[in-house]
């Protein structure tokens, strides 16, 4: 139910009226800090998607222990229905009630303003700077709780302070906060990073941050998905190719990487192994050369399609890549295999003529449409429009944007628009993958490019004789394997089906003497191609049956003395629970007939 619109303070407002009470609720957070932790300095509380959060130099530290102490504080001071009363000072008196009040942060950004004046809103005796809006009166904010702590730096600065982030949930009604609180706790239970540990999937180690290393379980999934990728797109007609790792700037110089994307590029000096004084010679004469660890495999492609004369009858020309790629991302916003510093893409890039534009799409939709499906996750299409810092004119742009509309168009689908929201070099199809929870993934891409083949001087004789500038898609289906994997995870919640999980039966044998038997059934269904263990540790059947259960193991084959004479199998699935005894053939061809890879 939404509140009435007297609730709110309606002057000036540009958000809705959740995110206005999301944003009262990051005020009435630093309100509670500010009691609780008198001298503490303020930065920002933005309301965010679910609720807000408040950086904040706390005098003293703030953990997850703390969150409930500071939640009561808030119930507190929101009942004491206090109205958010909104005022204005000059910039100077602003600045001058900032430093008065130690509040250096908001002195940072008072001094930053180009207006003249700067708006603050009070409730009971806390005030802070902000342009609102705001509820009316505090005893609106009803149903919020806080999550969690975090570090944030000042500002997004790595070389500025690091502030307590404290985040927080909130939501018109008790009935949405419930629902999202259990939302959270479900997320909670899938987190990859917990259940990667738990079954033996991958790990991080500090000494290679941003880097996986995939364990046995791990690997086979990766593999799985990596070859499979390449036996499919085999049969749509890519090539399979490899470049290097390394590339003289120049390369990226060409691509406009070295320009837009630097920063987040590992890149070095050329290295001198001359004496001291022939290197700083070097130096000074500024013949230094530059060198950078690949982020992406287009600029290589360009060079592939470059090596030699192209012909319209070659095109389309489908180059797929699954090559390392390493982007430095921050320290801070690195997080699990969803945000890595090395991973490998099912990359491709096809390079075709303009009227072939359209086909070309549609058959990447198809295949998202086809692998998507498989896993039993849906999508939504979104046309990603030039952002500001675009290369070229607007003239390639229109004719890059159209083409990428009338390819959506023919297909039927619905689709919206993000505008501003396109690769630097061409416009994008996005699609936002949801997994089992509803939550929107970025993954797959088709990114049409008239921009680099023109920068790398492409061309293609065409049925003319004459020589044309050949179009580029850039197209990911799976996009990172490290951070699909990351989302499948969750999306199963590490139950993978028979045909991925790493381990797809165990057998369990009860007692010592049924072990010859268990070994045996485990080499036939080693011999059948099934993924087999056998436990035929001294633990009790339901101790093993718990543990196998913990691991997500799809099937458990009991193997009891009975078991043993008769030559079955007492079945329990991971799903479906207990399924009896079978005769050994029979459970095998159930294995294998859910073992096919479904795209």
């Amino acid at each position: 139910m939404e509140q009435q619109a007297e609730d709110f303070d309606l002057e000036a407002r540009e958000l809705s009226p959740v995110e206005t009470l999301r944003h009262s609720a990051a005020h009435l957070l630093a309100s509670a800090v500010a009691r609780l932790y008198p001298g503490t300095r303020f930065a920002i509380g933005p309301h965010i998607e679910h609720g807000f959060y408040y950086d904040m130099d706390v005098a003293g530290t703030i953990s997850e222990d703390d969150l409930s102490r500071i939640e009561d504080e808030m119930r507190t001071i929101a009942k004491g229905n206090h109205p958010f009363v909104r005022t204005h000072m000059n910039r100077a008196d602003a600045l001058a009630w900032a430093e008065q009040q130690g509040q250096v942060y908001k002195a940072e950004l008072i001094a930053g303003f180009d207006t003249d004046t700067v708006g603050f809103y009070t409730h009971g005796n806390f005030t802070d700077m902000c342009a609102g809006p705001h509820v009316r009166y505090s005893s609106k904010l009803k149903h919020f709780k806080l999550t969690k702590v975090a570090g944030a730096y000042w500002r997004g600065d790595e070389k500025r302070p690091m502030l307590t982030r404290v985040y927080g949930v909130a939501f018109e009604t008790k009935e949405e906060l419930e629902k999202h609180l259990h939302f959270l706790e479900e997320a909670k239970k899938r987190d990859h990073r917990r259940l990667g540990k738990e079954l033996d999937l991958f790990l991080f180690h500090e000494w290679a941050p941003g880097a996986a290393f995939w364990l046995p379980h791990g690997e086979h999934i990766y593999s799985t998905l990596s070859e499979r990728m390449r036996k499919l797109l085999a049969g749509e007609g890519y090539s399979v190719v490899r470049t290097p790792l390394i590339f003289d700037s120049q390369l990226f110089q060409t691509s406009g990487h070295w320009q837009h994307y630097r920063d987040d590029m590992f890149h070095f000096p050329e290295s001198h192994h001359g004496d001291k004084e022939e290197r700083l010679e070097a130096q000074e004469a500024h013949e230094q050369r530059w060198y950078g660890v690949k982020p992406m495999n287009c600029p290589s492609h360009m060079l592939i399609y470059r090596s030699r004369k192209r012909s319209y009858r070659e095109l389309p020309l489908r180059l797929h890549d699954q090559g390392v790629l390493h982007r430095n991302e921050r320290s801070g916003a690195l997080g699990g295999l969803v945000r890595v510093r090395q991973f490998s893409q099912d990359d491709a890039h096809i390079f075709c003529m303009e009227d072939q534009i359209a086909d070309e799409v549609a058959g990447v939709l198809s295949l998202v449409d086809r692998i998507y499906s498989a896993f039993g996750m849906g999508f939504e299409l979104h046309l990603s429009t030039r952002p500001v810092d675009k290369l070229g004119d607007d003239a390639l742009w229109d004719q890059a944007e159209n083409a990428l509309r009338e390819a959506l168009d023919r297909t039927g689908r619905p689709y919206g628009i993000k505008e501003g929201d396109g690769a630097f070099y061409g416009p994008k199809i996005d699609f936002d993958v949801l997994d089992a929870l509803e939550r929107r993934h970025q993954c797959a891409t088709i990114q049409l490019d008239f921009q680099l083949p023109r920068r790398f001087e492409l061309t293609y004789a065409g049925a003319d004789n004459q020589l044309h500038v050949p179009v580029v898609i850039h197209r990911a289906v799976m996009g990172s394997f490290e951070r699909f994997i990351g989302i499948l995870i969750e999306h199963f919640a590490g139950a993978f089906p028979v045909w991925l999980a790493p381990e797809q039966v165990r057998v369990l044998t009860v007692s010592e003497r049924t072990n010859d038997y268990g070994r045996d059934v485990t080499d036939r269904l080693r011999a059948a191609g099934i993924r087999a263990t056998h436990d035929d540790g001294d633990d009790k059947i339901g101790y093993k049956i718990r543990v196998t259960h913990g691991k997500k193991v799809p099937y458990m084959a009991v193997i009891g003395v009975r078991e043993a004479e008769e030559g079955t199998v007492s079945i329990r699935s991971r799903d479906h629970g207990d399924l009896g005894s079978l005769a050994l053939e029979d459970f095998i061809a159930r294995v294998q007939g859910e073992s096919d890879i479904p795209f």
